[in-house]
């Protein structure tokens, strides 16, 4: 549960004084699942308050510069200051209605001189807040009255001229000013969706890599425990079958069944202690290669098979570890299955390559000879086989052959 809420924590949790109350909304769209506005942090306060303090002071400018202009009657500067008033008041809206005082602002602020400091601000944070059609429009406004505006009010002190370029060039700043705070927090949400992708996609590659490990070690225990268990399985099946059997040959197959189940407790250990490590690299012992093929041959000799294995490889130590794992498999569990089914039959087990020719493995037992107790089997153990080829980038093949026999086939590359 603590986990969970770790990973679904905003990002931005820690410094929410930091950024606007706007940004957080957009940053972290389920902050506030009520449907209300969220609350101003103490940096929006300090913002608003800031951008009021200026409109008020652009007013008093606007109402001293009123008093000393001659073109203006006292009943038009009395009202000018009320609207004034009226503007820096409303700047405490610009959140809530960043589109709606920027409309409203440009038949106030072509009326009057003390409300320009609240227009400029309405303008920045329409900027800020919507979409360019919107500043386009209303921008586009403002600037095409400034003509008119300063034709029927003239600056007293600058030319008509140099009026309207000072304040369009004034408005185009703040346009662009908006606009440039307005592509940086698109960016951090960008930066931030890429950075949630990103943690999701690492999630989904943890899942897939730990089913895969699941699943090769799924495989592994097959491949490991399958053939110890089968040794169980056909000497106790001997001895059910046979118990008039000689001393010596119960003892010998008590004794196989005995280092059989040995064997099977300590591959299920070193199984059990993959699991654990998480790490099939940190754990049990090394896993057998091409190298260990004369020593499974002899332990199916010593539990009474009858093994030919004719290897024919070329520098055996240069075949990659992996390839030389799969080929071992390969012929662990055809000799297992040939114990299974056709118990008393001579095995042909044949392993032949070079680099750059690939290798090749091949198992093949006749037909067996009489009645052959029933081992119970599901064929996982080859399909297991395929995919473990398959994921080495070679082939398997396997089924019964002319002769009523049975043969696996694999090639394995080996650059």
């Amino acid at each position: 549960m603590g986990d969970d809420a770790a990973r679904t924590a905003p990002v931005f949790t820690g410094r929410r004084w930091f950024f606007p109350s706007a940004l957080i909304h957009e940053l972290d769209p389920d902050a506030d699942r009520s449907g209300r506005r969220p609350r101003r942090t103490a940096r929006d306060w300090v913002v608003d308050f800031s951008c009021f303090l200026a409109a008020v002071c652009v007013g008093l400018l606007g109402a001293e510069a009123l008093a000393e202009n001659p073109h203006v009657s006292p009943s038009v500067a009395a009202a000018d200051q009320l609207l004034g008033a009226l503007s820096c008041a409303a700047v405490w809206l610009r959140r809530r209605h960043p589109l709606g005082l920027a409309v409203a602002m440009i038949p106030v602020g072509f009326l009057s001189d003390t409300a320009g400091g609240t227009s400029l601000i309405a303008l920045f944070t329409l900027a800020v807040h919507r979409p360019f059609r919107y500043v386009a429009w209303v921008g586009g406004a403002t600037m095409a009255l400034t003509p008119l505006f300063y034709w029927l009010r003239p600056d007293p002190e600058l030319p008509f001229l140099a009026s309207v370029a000072f304040t369009v060039a004034l408005l185009g700043a703040v346009v662009g000013w908006g606009m440039f705070v307005r592509s940086k927090r698109q960016l951090m949400l960008s930066l931030r969706d890429h950075a949630r992708r990103a943690e999701r996609e690492a999630g989904l590659r943890a899942e897939q890599a730990q089913r895969l490990a699941r699943e090769a070690i799924a495989r592994e225990m097959h491949d490991v425990l399958a053939h110890r268990l089968t040794l169980l399985s056909v000497h106790a099946g001997a001895l059910e079958f046979r118990p008039d059997a000689p001393r010596e040959e119960i003892a010998r197959a008590a004794g196989v069944i005995r280092e059989s189940a040995h064997e099977a407790l300590q591959d299920l250990r070193e199984i059990i202690g993959v699991l654990r490590a998480g790490d099939s690299d940190d754990a049990g012992r090394p896993q057998p290669t091409l190298a260990a093929l004369d020593t499974l041959v002899a332990e199916s000799r010593e539990a009474g098979m009858t093994v030919a294995l004719d290897r024919r490889v070329t520098d055996p130590a240069a075949v990659p570890a992996s390839v030389g794992r799969t080929a071992y498999r390969i012929v662990q569990e055809g000799l297992t299955n040939a114990r299974k089914h056709a118990p008393g039959t001579e095995v042909a087990v044949r392993v032949t390559g070079a680099p750059g020719e690939g290798l090749t493995v091949h198992v093949h037992n006749p037909p067996p000879e009489g009645d052959v107790p029933h081992v119970p089997g599901a064929g996982q153990g080859l399909i297991g086989l395929t995919e473990r080829a398959t994921l080495a980038g070679g082939t398997l093949t396997h089924g019964p052959t002319a002769d009523g026999g049975f043969e696996v086939r694999a090639e394995l590359p080996w650059a």
